[in-house]
């Protein structure tokens, strides 16, 4: 008897889902947007490495809102158009990157600031003594 093999498919299948969740991680290096679905899954995302920037210029406004433009436009041609912000770290890219996403025509549901915030700090380098 001669048995018929099927073929699996090995690409996975890009799920088009209503809502995303934008991450936007502003060091004082880097600019890093990321659009996730809602469990997490990463859709789309940009540096200001990848968009060209090297050295300090990745650290500025400009490189943010070009990052913060090639996401989108990545993540709009799967026509989702409906999103949450989470914002963290205190880079230079921060109001930048979320005034970029406010003019594309993204509805926002709620802008969240993530940025982690010690209870105690660190431990102060020991006194000196003179």
């Amino acid at each position: 008897m001669a048995r018929t093999i099927k073929k699996v498919s090995l690409r996975k299948i890009k799920k088009k889902s209503p809502k995303g969740v934008i991450h936007i991680q502003a060091s004082f290096n880097n600019t890093i947007v990321t659009i996730t679905d809602l469990r997490g899954q990463v859709i789309s995302w940009s540096s200001s490495g990848a968009c060209g920037f090297k050295g300090a210029k990745k650290s500025t406004a400009y490189a943010a809102q070009i990052t913060a433009e090639s996401a989108i436009k990545q993540w709009t041609d799967q026509n989702t158009k409906q999103a949450e912000i989470m914002m963290s770290g205190p880079g230079p890219g921060r109001e930048t990157a979320l005034r970029v996403i406010r003019n594309s025509r993204v509805m926002l549901s709620f802008i969240r600031d993530v940025t982690p915030i010690p209870h105690n700090g660190c431990r102060p380098p020991k006194k000196r003594r003179v």
